[in-house]
């Protein structure tokens, strides 16, 4: 345990059979809760600012819908240097030193929120580091697709994704239960608004500490640093990691290469976002901040000098492979999805369904508190739970069918879903009674999230299948960074658009991007002639 690999062959039966198959699951079954971890504090903002509405901390919509946007922006694009992390430092060396940089964003978010008279820029630097969770998939996914041969390769990376992905579920059932109690110290806060639990409504006035929010973090991230140092493995076999530093100096270098990712997603937020919450006011579209963003990153990458630059250049040849960019938009479809939605859920469900919308003197207005109106944090978790646990599934599954064939099937689902969700979100946001619209929006929602998760399986099974053992970790790693932008453009483009009282066209536009996304698997992998057949 702990020790480096070497002649790892998991190809061959025989080796596989007596001695890869324990080490694999060993590596994976650490790294499931790493990666849950990693998911849980990149993503609570979406509870947190929920929470922050129904305390009356001094913030605006808006400015709340920022530290989501800010988080999701920041662990995309850490994910950039995260897909080249396992070549570079090695896998043990990895997931042990991202795990234990999350300790720094949920102490500090537990200690910020205690106060609610901390200022917008302390949450908003929180949120930019939350998104080293962000980063971690892309390392994890990569790291674990080399202990696995490629006949479960659709297994083992849906168990490391899918149950990684329990980590937004386990941070919106766990998040409300805990702030219920005071379990860490610090004052309570009485809530204006009713909040909610997975198992009910909490009425205003109860005690709230919603301090626990980052603090019980610290409980499973603590002992998982001693368990991801000790219990997982490097492999310095040339298709892997054959020239890694010692530990400090692996330490170094993704320390090194996550701050570039850090500058380069604050350049992007401070183009995008308005001077009064920080922003240099140019409000610069997002369409073209994201563009600068990946290219800034990948170009400060791969001038970092010496071994680190070139091993860099080595692994940059997966950009030459038509397979890259067609996978990097179908998983943008499936997993950019699931994230997006997984970030704007429950603050939707809050502004849509929490509020009545009212003619008042002929303007449309939607700042009434609806007395009737669902619990947000009661039904928030639905979604990302099923689409998680669904995605093993959808990998084994594509182990038997062929990934293109059910990432077909799924994409036409999600095209229907979209589309009569669109409808039903513009009857609900003109509505003086929105929650007579919740039980459909509901089912259809749960619908799409699990056509997302089940194509989360089938997509990485297809990476697995296309590329080579030397390719198939990276490819891995940077299609879902760019996905992971689905964690800033979905509560972006929601927050723009329920600004302009207009939800159901972000729905709208999904749907035409999942149209697009039909048309590319088609092409690559189903018809008659296509690149691989059905991989």
């Amino acid at each position: 345990m702990g020790q480096d690999l070497r002649n790892w062959n998991v190809e061959d039966e025989k080796f596989w059979e007596s001695t890869g198959k324990k080490i694999a699951n060993r590596n994976l079954w650490i790294s499931i809760p790493a990666l849950l971890c990693g998911f849980a504090v990149w993503l609570y903002w979406g509870i947190i600012t929920v929470q922050m509405i129904n305390l009356g901390y001094p913030f605006a919509k808006s400015e709340l819908f920022t530290l989501s946007a800010i988080a999701g922006l920041t662990g995309a694009t850490l994910r950039i240097p995260s897909t080249f992390f396992i070549r570079i430092a090695g896998g043990r060396n990895t997931i042990f030193w991202t795990t234990t940089l999350l300790i720094l964003p949920a102490a500090g978010t537990g200690i910020a929120l205690q106060n609610p008279d901390t200022p917008l820029w302390v949450f908003q630097l929180l949120a930019l580091l939350s998104g080293i969770g962000g980063g971690n998939f892309a390392s994890s996914m990569s790291n674990i697709s080399f202990f696995f041969p490629k006949k479960v390769q659709g297994y083992a990376l849906g168990m490391n994704a899918g149950l990684g992905n329990f980590g937004v579920t386990t941070m919106q059932v766990v998040i409300p239960a805990v702030m219920t109690l005071a379990m860490f110290g610090g004052a309570g806060r009485a809530l204006i608004n009713t909040s909610g639990t997975l198992i009910g409504k909490i009425p205003a006035g109860t005690l709230t500490y919603i301090q626990n929010a980052g603090f019980v973090w610290l409980i499973p991230l603590i002992p998982l640093a001693f368990l991801t140092w000790f219990g997982m493995n490097n492999i310095r076999d040339e298709h892997v990691s054959p020239n890694i530093p010692g530990p400090i100096g692996a330490f170094s270098i993704i320390t090194g290469m996550l701050l570039i990712g850090l500058v380069t997603a604050t350049f992007g937020l401070w183009l995008l976002l308005p001077a009064k919450v920080g922003g240099a006011g140019i409000m610069l579209s997002k369409w073209i901040v994201l563009p600068i963003v990946i290219a800034l990153t990948v170009l400060l990458l791969k001038m970092i000098p010496g071994e680190v630059g070139q091993n860099l250049t080595r692994q940059y040849r997966i950009f030459g492979n038509r397979h890259t960019w067609a996978m990097t938009v179908i998983y943008t479809m499936t997993f950019g999805s699931f994230i997006g939605y997984s970030a704007a859920f429950a603050l939707t469900i809050k502004v849509v369904f929490g509020f009545q919308h009212l003619v008042v003197n002929g303007v449309m207005t939607h700042d009434t508190v609806n007395p009737n109106g669902p619990s947000a944090l009661m039904y928030a978790w639905m979604g990302p739970f099923i689409g998680a646990l669904i995605r093993p599934v959808g990998g084994m599954i594509a182990d038997k069918m062929g990934g293109a064939k059910v990432t077909q099937i799924i994409s036409v689902v999600m095209v229907i879903s979209a589309v009569a969700l669109a409808y039903l979100l513009q009857k609900a946001y003109v509505s003086a009674t929105p929650e007579t619209y919740f039980l459909p929006f509901m089912i259809l929602f749960l619908i799409l999230f699990t056509a997302t998760g089940i194509g989360n399986g089938s997509t990485f099974r297809t990476i697995a299948v296309v590329f080579d053992k030397e390719q198939a970790g990276p490819v891995l790693g940077w299609t879902s960074a760019v996905a992971a932008y689905g964690a800033f453009i979905i509560p972006k483009v929601f927050g723009e658009q329920l600004k302009a009282a207009t939800p159901e066209y972000a729905l709208y536009g999904f749907a035409i991007f999942y149209a697009v996304c039909i048309v590319i698997n088609w092409w690559f992998y189903l018809r008659p002639g296509a690149y691989v057949k059905n991989p």
